[in-house]
């Protein structure tokens, strides 16, 4: 789950007021004040978000596809490993499961009021 907020939290990240981006709402290159850089895709229902980070030099990327109310999210983590996961909202409740990129299964909720 860590593993998934993390991702989540990057992508938002180039869509906050800690970043400054530049595109149009199908396509930003986005800067925070730390020099990393985020890429933000969007066609219909697939986002596709890519990352970089200034100071370790490593890169991440993501891509999130919704179907109803379930996104599919997967990607490659920094270290190189696969991820995936699905989240799932039903009212004020959104499930997530899925693996971590070190394998690991995952899953909880999030409520939202």
């Amino acid at each position: 789950m860590k593993h998934l907020a993390i991702a989540l939290s990057l992508a938002a990240c180039a869509l906050s007021a800690h970043a400054s981006c530049t595109g149009s709402d199908s396509y930003r290159f986005c800067t925070d004040s730390s020099g990393n850089s985020y890429t933000v895709q969007q066609y219909g229902n697939t986002t596709y978000t890519q990352g970089s980070n200034a100071s370790t030099g490593s890169n991440w990327s993501q891509t999130s596809s919704t179907y109803g109310n379930t996104t599919y999210h997967n990607g490659t983590a920094a270290n190189g490993n696969s991820w995936s996961g699905t989240s799932s909202t039903y009212g004020n409740t959104t499930y997530h499961n899925g693996t971590d990129s070190r394998g690991r299964s995952y899953s909880g909720s999030t409520y939202k009021k």
